[in-house]
């Protein structure tokens, strides 16, 4: 491609988007297409001769666009948000443009020096404690397995890495943790049998009597306490685990502990949230996804460590080929994540906050925290809707309940009614099972979700139930 063709395609593009992103809600929130939809209109064989732009793109426009559901639309209420913003969106241009790989500083001083700055930023605007060091990680998902990794060779006195893994180390965690947990408990050798899930209370957090209690059973057994995984905002409904008093058993126990803030650590930068982060003191390492609430392009997570040198211990391996002159005076974020090669990705985080600022960034967080509210209030005044669990930022978990029907019947029922609004192309939500219930959840957390959009999926909600009775 030369020059001026790829000028006329970027233009093109970058109209699109913008356009896209004014226009998004135009599009049916969730994609209408089938398994095996989109394959079918795709060559089975790639092609031999270069194709024409011009026929890419359309080919994008005819066959792709139809698949993709739309996570900046403003009636995206499933899962967690994964945001993007203009700015973001202009940042990663130029990373994508820049091309770099900032494995190590000599590879991009800016990109190193960028991201050690704009993660000092960040643990300013949650209020977590001084001292803490920032890295910016894919997902949070690879954080913890990366806080897993150092727990471990803590725990073991740095001989896992050079001897393998002993079979009597232990990992806890709320029994409404991320399932990302289980996985790096499998990935990094402990055994899945080595996690041990700690019962909640009433309002789905961690019961600290119990974590304690598992702790000292496992002591008495001839086990080792590894880490404790303490939750802030789980996924299935936000629920906040009491980090203060994990956070006093972990260190009477000499516990490597990990916060997953995932998505709720945003709302820390809320001055009215400032108890939400109380007992960080005592982590070890913290995890939060400026993708997900922070308006940042997928993918971008912050990972802080209170001690970098246990960290870097446990991930160094310093080939000739990757020594530089510079080592001993800066930050190789190689030697602090699993990966090696590393994406220029505080660039878009850097646009994002500068774009915004700390009070606009508060502004919409704030926003879509009263807008779940205003959510939770129709369903409290509702005679036939009821909340499911404490609404503690932005999620509101309820279901459909008149009194008449069994558990049973009412999985089967709200199951009915979440297809039904999902259907109607205009809202997406999705699901989870709280004590054995079917449990709708309702999400308020993308850019450019206003209060109609809150009223429109009240709407379809109660049309859709006029439809299932």
């Amino acid at each position: 491609m030369d020059k001026e063709t790829f000028r006329q395609y970027g233009y093109e593009f970058v109209d699109w988007i913008a356009d896209y992103l004014e226009n998004v809600r135009k599009y049916p929130v969730r994609s209408a297409a089938k398994p095996g939809d989109i394959k079918s209109l795709l060559p089975a064989h790639p092609p031999e001769e270069s194709e024409d732009m011009a026929d890419i793109w359309k080919d994008f426009q005819s066959i792709i666009l139809p698949g993709i559901t739309h996570w900046q639309h403003p009636g995206w209420f499933a899962f967690f948000p994964a945001n993007n913003s203009p700015a973001s969106v202009l940042g990663e241009l130029l990373t994508a443009g820049i091309g770099a790989q900032c494995m190590v500083w000599e590879t991009s001083p800016a990109a190193a020096e960028l991201e050690e700055t704009v993660l000092e930023w960040l643990r300013q605007m949650l209020g977590l404690p001084e001292g803490l060091s920032g890295v910016i990680q894919d997902t949070a998902s690879t954080a913890t397995l990366t806080a897993l990794l150092t727990a471990r060779e803590v725990a073991s006195g740095f001989s896992s890495n050079e001897t393998g893994v002993a079979g009597n180390m232990r990992v806890y965690a709320s029994a409404e943790a991320h399932s990302s947990i289980e996985k790096g408990v499998k990935i990094a050798g402990y055994g899945r049998s080595n996690l041990c899930y700690i019962p909640t209370d009433e309002n789905y957090s961690m019961r600290s009597d119990r974590l304690e209690q598992a702790i000292r059973d496992d002591i008495d057994a001839g086990r080792k306490p590894a880490c404790v995984v303490a939750t802030i905002g789980t996924t299935s409904s936000t629920a906040i685990d009491p980090l203060p008093e994990i956070g006093r058993i972990c260190r009477k126990y000499g516990i490597w502990l990990h916060v997953d803030a995932a998505f709720t650590g945003t709302a820390a930068i809320l001055e009215e949230n400032s108890d939400l982060l109380k007992g960080s003191e005592y982590a070890d390492s913290f995890v939060f996804n400026p993708h997900k609430w922070l308006f940042t392009n997928f993918d971008c997570s912050a990972y802080f460590v209170k001690d970098p040198e246990l960290l870097i211990r446990t991930m160094t391996i310093n080939p000739e080929y990757l020594r530089t002159a510079s080592d001993e005076k800066v930050n190789n974020y190689r030697d602090w994540g699993i990966q090696l090669g590393r994406r220029f990705r505080a660039l878009k985080l850097w646009f994002v906050i500068r774009e915004y600022g700390v009070g606009g960034l508060k502004e919409i967080v704030r926003k879509h925290i009263r807008l779940a509210q205003l959510f939770a209030y129709r369903i409290k005044s509702s005679e036939e809707f009821e909340l499911l669990a404490p609404v503690t930022t932005n999620l509101v978990c309820f279901r459909w309940n008149d009194g008449s029907k069994s558990t049973k019947e009412l999985n089967e029922f709200n199951k009915n009614l979440l297809a039904l609004i999902n259907n109607s192309g205009s809202v997406y939500l999705t699901h989870t099972v709280l004590s054995g219930c079917y449990t709708l959840r309702m999400a308020v957390g993308q850019r450019t979700t206003e209060k109609e959009d809150i009223a429109r999926a009240w709407e379809v909600i109660k049309t859709s139930l006029e439809l299932i009775k």
